[in-house]
């Protein structure tokens, strides 16, 4: 079973958030990293976050 992950790391981000979220379905994965994205970076959801966020989503796991 594949394993996908989002990392801040890879993002543009004035806060240099260092958090990867990973799970092991792209569905789970995007609600958890909208959730992150609004609570701690103030993004709004919207479809266009969510497109985002999907084309950041890698499958294995995040690089220590």
């Amino acid at each position: 079973m594949a394993r996908y992950y989002v990392d801040c790391r890879e993002q543009p981000s004035v806060s240099q958030c260092s958090i990867a979220i990973s799970a092991d379905s792209k569905e789970e994965l995007l609600e958890a990293a909208v959730q992150h994205a609004m609570a701690v970076h103030g993004h709004d959801d919207t479809a266009e976050l969510r497109n985002e966020i999907l084309k950041g989503i890698r499958e294995g796991t995040p690089a220590a």
